[in-house]
């Protein structure tokens, strides 16, 4: 299972009315972390499956998301459960850190 793009439009849908835990990247094309910890979400979206749903976010794109959400540097990542935001982190970080990040959820 490939991570997925959302949009503003499609956040609440993808996201807050997900069954499973939802990890949402917030990035953009510019930004070097994003670029860094790509490849890992890729690897870990395939990793748990059905388990939990890793989207992705251009905050280039989609200003109204982030925004809600007080994010001031990207990357941003934020971890919902139940609709809601169950742990945030900022910056990039090992695959193994965000496996362990992501397993205090599921």
């Amino acid at each position: 299972m490939a991570t997925v793009a959302v949009t503003d439009e499609t956040f609440d849908a993808e996201v807050r009315q997900a069954d499973v835990p939802v990890v949402v990247d917030f990035w953009a094309e510019w930004c070097g972390p994003c670029k860094q910890i790509g490849p890992a979400l890729e690897e870990l979206s395939d990793e748990y499956g059905d388990k939990v749903k890793i989207v992705k976010v251009n905050v280039d794109e989609n200003p109204q998301s982030p925004g809600q959400l007080g994010v001031r540097g990207i990357p941003a990542l934020f971890l919902f459960k139940n609709g809601e935001v169950f742990s945030s982190k900022v910056g990039a970080a090992p695959k193994a850190a965000l496996q362990t990040w992501i397993d205090e959820a599921v």
